[in-house]
């Protein structure tokens, strides 16, 4: 059985003129994903830092950083995941 990604923390840049709730929709719009919480942690003249938890049965961790890369954000980093056996 193989392990399915459950839960992913995500440290994001993102453009200050992307809506925020327009991306976290988007990121939870995609297959496998169920819910997405956005902190945001700093803001600055040109960017915003956020703290993404996306949630779901199957996440495919290649799409949301397509997605996110799409819309001008870079990942920072991978702070947590969660795997889980089917």
């Amino acid at each position: 059985m193989p392990a399915k990604l459950k839960r992913l923390v995500l440290d994001v840049l993102k453009p200050r003129e992307l809506d925020t709730i327009q991306l976290a929709k988007l990121i939870c719009e995609l297959d496998g994903v169920s819910r997405v919480d956005v902190a945001v942690v700093e803001v600055d003249v040109r960017t915003e830092t956020l703290k993404l938890t996306v949630e779901g049965g199957s996440i495919d961790i290649e799409e949301v950083h397509k997605l996110l890369e799409d819309h001008g954000c870079a990942l920072r980093s991978i702070d947590a995941l969660s795997f889980e056996k089917s």
